[in-house]
């Protein structure tokens, strides 16, 4: 792999590259990062060619990645940093309703996550900024945490519910860097009508847990929906967290959303819905973490394994990035570690066995 740079550089600020072929975007942009004294323009690209070129050049801590733009889009940007010159790229655009395909293409290459672009507003002043500060703090935050801060959910122990199995197994899917493609391609393999429920935590912001819902359904033929609170899973129905939250399990086996652990960096938390799927659904399952950098699902993963799910990783050579994965296989938390397309077959068989 490339050298990196780190997250800051010796005096602390976190270099941002923004890349927009509109003038105005740039601005409003640049206006959003220097307005926090820990953050400074590293470059600025006019296109994802550019973009190309100069991350090669001069790879930055984070960058702020359009959409839609001329020469090259912002996807096959992303696809090609994360190839050539890997670093942080969130995705920034205005253009969601009509090309929100777009955007889970670009997560799917590797893009971290996904907000809209702030405007100026009448007198000049930066309107919507706030969820792209969320995230870059986010970021700056990741820095250092290479576990979730604060731990996980504390989850009473198996048993404890008041209610008689599902009569099913759950497939629990974890991912992050690289994940709606990831996961799209382990869906499709599954096939119609799996015989589990499925639930799918990938860290996305709130504001495109529907669209990626919608986008999984498109990709793959299966019923896909955001999780809703208090609902109780379905055989054969896929579950996308939703929400800037994280998701859980109760004791009844219906989903929740929880706050805490609030200091964890990622949302929704890998490691706080494996964990309660251990404790609260006792028909076991195959647990599975994708793509994704740093830790998070890792010690969940072990967890599940503990408590007789079967449990898989998926491997470096078809990972955008090889982070929680490889934190599975150090915690020896993954019964198999596979690539990427041998992971659906598997889970199916699996899933299969137990639901006889």
């Amino acid at each position: 792999p490339l050298p990196r740079r780190g997250y800051t550089g010796s005096d602390g600020v976190m270099r941002i590259a923004i890349v927009n072929d509109l003038a105005l975007a740039r601005a409003v942009l640049r206006k959003v990062v220097q307005s926090v004294p820990a953050y400074s323009v590293a470059w600025e690209a006019v296109d994802g060619a550019d973009a190309v070129t100069k991350a090669a050049a001069d790879r930055p801590d984070v960058i702020l990645m359009d959409l839609m733009m001329p020469v090259m889009d912002g996807a096959e940007a992303t696809r090609q940093i994360m190839r050539r010159s890997p670093c942080p790229i969130l995705i920034v655009t205005a253009s969601l309703g009509v090309n929100h395909g777009k955007v889970y293409e670009a997560l799917g290459a590797g893009g971290l996550d996904a907000v809209r672009t702030p405007t100026f507003g009448a007198c000049g002043e930066v309107l919507g900024a706030e969820p792209l500060l969320k995230r870059l703090a986010r970021q700056n935050l990741s820095k250092a945490n290479f576990t979730p801060a604060g731990g996980v959910l504390v989850l009473p122990p198996p048993g404890k519910s008041t209610v008689s199995p599902a009569g099913f197994p759950l497939l629990a899917i974890g991912a992050s860097t690289g994940g709606p493609d990831a996961v799209s391609r382990v869906l499709a393999a599954i096939g119609p009508c799996p015989p589990a429920a499925v639930v799918v935590v990938q860290h996305i912001g709130g504001d495109f847990t529907a669209g990626l819902a919608d986008w999984l359904r498109d990709k793959t033929g299966l019923s896909v929906k955001v999780a809703s609170r208090g609902e109780r899973p379905i055989a054969g129905r896929v579950y996308v967290a939703g929400g800037d939250e994280h998701l859980i399990l109760d004791p009844d086996r219906r989903f929740a959303y929880t706050p805490e652990p609030a200091a964890a960096v990622f949302r929704p938390n890998i490691d706080v819905f494996f964990e309660s799927a251990a404790a609260n659904w006792p028909d076991g399952g195959v647990g599975v973490l994708l793509t994704g950098m740093l830790r998070d699902g890792a010690r969940g993963l072990l967890t599940l394994r503990t408590r007789g799910w079967h449990t898989v990783a998926q491997d470096e050579a078809t990972c955008v990035v090889y982070g929680m994965p490889k934190a599975a296989a150090e915690l020896k938390a993954a019964t198999e570690i596979l690539p990427l397309d041998a992971i659906g077959p598997a889970a199916r068989a699996k899933l299969a066995a137990k639901a006889k």
